[in-house]
């Protein structure tokens, strides 16, 4: 009777019996199942436009230049839309995509779009871009460098903290916040950023087909709506994301446009990271507001 039995639930217990022997190879097969389902749509028509987003403080260049190096090795991907939103950051990655722009624009074409504010860093990133589009309501240039720091002495002098250095070199303590900076040390930052600010008004002169005797005009620190950075040079047209897209797609002879899908967990932080960025915005314009 048992073996009746048995014999009855075969077709129940063997596809059980086998997923409990092997469970690790259907759950391996299962999600190789699934990308391939997602993908289906990918293999049947490949991508032909890459969309490449500079979002938030420019600290590191790392994922930028890999996207930029993975469009540039690209034989489907035909044109790149270099969309950016950033106050700018720090000035070696910044000249690290600039660069790589540069590079990837001698391959396939490049259109850079300020989808909010394009400003310092950023508008160095995309200088050497064939076209450069700005959004009606965004913000471009601010094309100066600075050097921030504070001066300490009198809190740690109130709460009793007298800090101690021992140093080689005059100018191995410049830019403490210690003490206030000396004459000396004032004219070796000075120096610094003179000649950082000169290397990014060369560049922008010589991508832009600007004259550089100019530059107090469109650069020295000057921001700059999409339509008056359209009248000193810095941009090419004041347009949306549409009007981008379409130039792209004429520069790269392109008429059906498929474009490259993000990365859906890439594309989750990168949202996270514009709202997130956008907070901070709106909160530094309160508080500046009082």
């Amino acid at each position: 009777m048992l073996e009746k039995l048995k014999l009855v639930f075969l077709p129940i217990t063997a596809p059980v019996r086998f997923i409990q022997r092997n469970f690790k190879t259907v759950v391996f097969l299962t999600i190789v199942i699934s990308m391939v389902w997602q993908s289906d749509e990918k293999s049947l028509t490949s991508a032909n436009l890459q969309n490449i987003q500079l979002f938030g403080p420019i600290i590191t260049a790392s994922e930028v230049l890999e996207k930029i190096e993975e469009a540039k090795n690209s034989e489907n991907i035909k044109g790149v839309l270099f969309e950016i939103n950033s106050p700018g950051g720090a000035v070696a990655p910044s000249v690290e995509i600039a660069y790589a722009i540069k590079e990837l624009k001698k391959i396939k074409p490049v259109v850079a779009y300020a989808s909010g504010v394009m400003a310092s860093g950023s508008y160095y990133s995309a200088i050497w871009a064939d076209k450069i589009i700005a959004n009606p309501g965004s913000i471009v240039g601010s094309i100066g460098v600075i050097i921030n720091g504070m001066d300490t002495k009198e809190l740690l002098d109130k709460i009793g903290i007298k800090p101690q250095t021992l140093q080689t070199g005059a100018y191995k303590s410049i830019g403490t916040a210690f003490r206030p900076w000396s004459d000396m040390e004032k004219k070796e930052l000075r120096k610094v950023i003179d000649d950082t600010y000169d290397m990014f008004v060369y560049d922008v002169t010589s991508a832009r087909k600007l004259k550089k005797q100019n530059h107090r005009t469109f650069a020295n620190g000057h921001i700059f709506t999409a339509l008056q950075a359209k009248n000193v040079g810095l941009i090419d047209k004041v347009a949306t994301i549409s009007v981008a897209k379409k130039e792209l797609q004429t520069l790269s002879k392109i008429k059906n446009p498929v474009w490259k899908k993000q990365d859906k967990f890439d594309k989750f932080m990168d949202s996270l990271e514009s709202k997130f960025y956008g907070i901070v915005q709106s909160k530094a314009i309160e508080l500046q507001a009082y």
